[in-house]
């Protein structure tokens, strides 16, 4: 039984796709009058629409900006942005626009389970699919859901019955839910991305920072990122609510921190001021980078604020193991390790794949999305044995390697077809010594050749095979 009554009610939903349809679905459920539209009217529109059609829904597929007549409420899924022609005609007209995750949580039942979300520049998917890992060595009933694929209005009108849920959000999603109220949150970073979706940096962090709004039990933020600190510091949260760190230091009272390779926590522990409990070692993360390490320590925080038990953090984080195309080790051939971060598509989450390694190859370009590259290679220069660049904008990495790398040698391939990976690794191979680590980190977007991330990293992977095989 859902806590929300649309009957009757005539509903506009902003845009087809992973969100758009069970949220259509979802509201035609509950007898709302719902209709459909979306800008794109191709192939697979039309097979989305179809069986939305079946069920009585309105779909207007090629016209995305004219608000239907009527509409008393529109629902949006996180792409469109907040400059929207529907959305203006919508605030213009006083209709109010939910996102599909206000949707969601404004749908819970009486007996719905707590939310423990997790937002950030990057690092969110890992680190909810660390907290599932976690809360289920506990025992509890969870899912990884929101941002990570799995929509969360399915998940409220599930059968399943959960304890919790591990929730990711985007800044688009959380744009777009004043109403979410968790139990507790952690942003883990914040630095500059989607700034043509939110107009600035201040208005993306204000939006990463609604994840805080009403937490009960814990604020969850980065001892090494300051804004995420004064994200915490703005929030109304319920009375008691902490504010919770985490470092790759050694923690201080009510932080989470490392000593000696032992993750711990002086958070949730009686007498925090003397006292520290140990969750995990560094070698339990997979894999151990030090933003890795850090993801850990927030998930374990979450966890922690929920009453999860030490052990379970220890087996949680055992049992997890990284997404693809996240810092994947593919192969070693002739010495020289081969890892995957295609996912890495800006600069902070680069900085952080750079970071991790001594010395390195750097394959790095594509589509960057109004990004620079001076501070980047400025902080990861030093590991640089060389750099192997493919993609459209590709001399924008070239020209900051000239400013402050300039000893650094670069291969820049003339090239954006997807053929230039397999050259890109064979460069690569040429600059490097046994020891080495060729890493693809990109620092920007696939789409300039690639129909995502997924498939630049298999790119990838398959020239490194490729070597593997020729080596043999």
């Amino acid at each position: 039984m859902t806590g929300l009554d649309l009957a009757g009610q005539h509903v506009t939903v902003a845009g087809l796709g992973v969100s758009g349809v069970p949220a259509a679905r979802a509201l035609a459920g509950l007898g709302a009058v719902v209709t459909v539209v979306n800008g794109g009217d191709g192939e697979r529109e039309r097979a989305q629409a179809a069986p939305l059609e079946e069920l009585g829904i309105t779909v207007r597929l090629g016209d995305g900006d004219t608000l239907p007549e009527g509409t008393d409420l529109v629902v949006t899924t996180p792409g469109w942005k907040p400059s929207s022609p529907l959305f203006q005609a919508a605030e213009a007209a006083g209709v109010p626009v939910w996102g599909d995750v206000e949707l969601a949580w404004r749908m819970r039942g009486p007996d719905s389970p707590p939310w423990l979300a997790i937002t950030g520049t990057n690092g969110k998917t890992t680190t909810v699919r660390m907290l599932a890992a976690i809360l289920e060595a506990e025992g509890l009933r969870t899912a990884a859901v929101g941002n990570i694929g799995v929509p969360l209005v399915d998940v409220v009108l599930s059968d399943q019955p959960y304890d919790v849920l591990a929730v990711e959000l985007s800044s688009y999603q959380l744009h777009w839910a004043p109403s979410v109220r968790a139990h507790s949150a952690a942003v883990l970073n914040l630095a500059p991305d989607h700034l043509d979706w939110h107009g600035s940096m201040e208005a993306y962090a204000a939006d990463k920072g609604r994840i805080y709004e009403g937490n009960t039990v814990a604020c969850v933020y980065n001892v090494a990122d300051q804004a995420t600190e004064d994200l915490v510091r703005e929030a109304d949260v319920e009375e008691g609510c902490r504010a919770i760190g985490f470092t790759l230091g050694t923690p201080g009272p009510s932080q989470l921190g490392v000593v000696e390779g032992i993750l711990v926590d002086r958070a949730f522990v009686e007498n925090r001021q003397q006292h520290a409990q140990e969750l995990a070692e560094i070698s339990d993360v997979t894999p151990a980078a030090p933003h890795n390490i850090a993801n850990a320590l927030a998930a374990a925080a979450l966890a922690r604020a929920f009453g999860v038990r030490p052990q379970s953090v220890r087996d949680g984080l055992r049992a997890f193991h990284p997404d693809a195309h996240r810092i994947e080790h593919v192969a070693d051939v002739a010495g020289v390790a081969y890892v995957d971060d295609s996912k890495a598509t800006n600069t902070h989450a680069t900085e952080a794949s750079l970071a991790a390694y001594e010395h390195i190859v750097w394959i790095a370009g594509g589509l960057a999305k109004g990004a620079t590259f001076d501070e980047l290679v400025q902080k990861s220069a030093g590991r640089l044995r060389g750099a192997v660049l493919i993609g459209a904008d590709r001399a924008l990495i070239r020209e900051a390697l000239a400013r402050h790398a300039p000893d650094v040698p670069v291969v820049d391939l003339d090239r954006t077809d997807t053929g230039a990976m397999s050259e890109a690794v064979r460069e690569a191979a040429r600059l490097a010594r046994p020891g080495d680590t060729v890493l693809l980190a990109p620092a920007c977007a696939s789409m300039d050749m690639y129909l995502n991330y997924n498939k630049r990293g298999e790119a990838f992977a398959d020239a490194v095979r490729s070597l593997t095989a020729q080596e043999q």
